[in-house]
């Protein structure tokens, strides 16, 4: 699902290539949830796929924000545009 992921210090860094959709969703949450517990970073970004993207590409970035909290470690969505930011930001207060 996802093509390639970084470690830079103690951050994970997760571009997501393209937008997920509910057939892939799944697989991405599960991927990102892997990378973590494999490298335990202490920091995890992700990057948003250009453009829009889709309701089921922020319900990962949500999911994942949700699974890193639970383990203390704090998510961060980049390149995002600023209403999925705020989007981002609503559903994870």
């Amino acid at each position: 699902m996802l093509t390639s992921h970084s470690v830079d210090g103690d951050t994970l860094r997760v571009p997501l290539h393209h937008s997920l959709d509910v057939n892939t969703r799944a697989a991405a949450a599960v991927e990102i949830e892997a990378l973590v517990h494999t490298h335990k970073p202490r920091h995890v970004t992700v990057q948003a796929p250009a453009g829009e993207p889709t309701p089921a590409t922020l319900r990962v970035v949500v999911r994942a924000h949700r699974m890193c909290k639970s383990l203390d470690i704090p998510l961060s969505l980049t390149g995002a545009t600023t209403a999925t930011q705020r989007l981002f930001t609503a559903n994870t207060a």
